[in-house]
């Protein structure tokens, strides 16, 4: 797989976790709205130009690391997240 630089975008209440693929101009994006110490992470959008990459996985882990570092809960809304975090029961932690 090429290289997968994620950064992070955000206001006080909404934010995006943007996924760069190296070899490519399209950007994935997971988007949350935050309300009362909870991030709910609404979608995630990955143009086919880059999908099948793990590019969408990427983008939820850099959303459970930071939650980790920062001290916030994820409230899945989107389905890929939801189906993420079924898949990962050790990011129990960081689910609201």
């Amino acid at each position: 797989m090429v290289g997968v630089t994620i950064t992070k975008h955000e206001t006080v209440s909404t934010g995006e976790y943007h996924a760069h693929v190296a070899d490519s101009d399209e950007i994935g994006r997971l988007t949350w709205r935050a309300r009362d110490g909870i991030r709910y992470a609404e979608h995630t959008l990955v143009p086919k130009a880059i999908g099948g990459r793990g590019v969408a996985a990427r983008l939820v882990e850099a959303m459970v690391a930071d939650a980790r570092e920062n001290g916030f809960k994820i409230a899945p809304i989107c389905s890929y997240v939801v189906a993420a975090f079924d898949r990962h029961p050790e990011w129990a932690d960081v689910k609201a």
